[in-house]
């Protein structure tokens, strides 16, 4: 078992965290809501595969009022009608910043989706997306665990 990340460095941890609060709340004044980061940091956590950031994030887009349909069709977004033009747009974004290099494709998604949003939410949508990336890399390596549930949410 790998050390985890987060406590073989705390004062790395300590500023990751922070970094983490300091984006989300220029994410809000930004004009981004909170289901709409929900979905940029699942759908990133699970182009990572990152077990222990999509059951956190998964939960917390639920919280957020995020339909289940809509978490159960994320993988298969592009082929359905039931996200928001403002939902297309923040899940380019995701899969742009996660799946990089940029592509063609990529590009003109992220320049519809800067069309979208505008300025201010489309630059917030991406530092989501940089911020969520870098957490599933501290899962990823530290191995968290994700610990099972029961119907209820709560740990078993």
């Amino acid at each position: 078992m790998r050390p985890y990340l987060d406590k073989s460095v705390p004062e790395a941890w300590a500023a990751a965290r922070a970094y983490s609060a300091v984006v989300a709340e220029a994410a809000t004044r930004h004009g981004l809501s909170a289901q709409e980061t929900e979905f940029i940091k699942v759908r990133a956590s699970q182009l990572n595969a990152c077990a222990f950031c999509l059951d956190l994030h998964s939960r917390e887009a639920l919280s957020s009022g995020i339909p289940q349909q809509k978490l159960d069709l994320l993988p298969a977004w592009r082929e359905t009608k039931v996200y928001s033009a403002r939902e297309i747009a923040v899940l380019a974004i995701a899969e742009a910043a996660t799946l990089l290099p940029l592509t063609e494709e990529s590009k003109a998604d992220l320049e519809a989706a800067r069309g979208e949003l505008g300025d201010d939410a489309f630059a917030a949508a991406e530092w989501i997306a940089v911020t969520i990336n870098a957490f599933n890399r501290i899962s990823i390596l530290s191995e968290h665990p994700v610990r099972p549930r029961g119907k209820d949410g709560r740990l078993l």
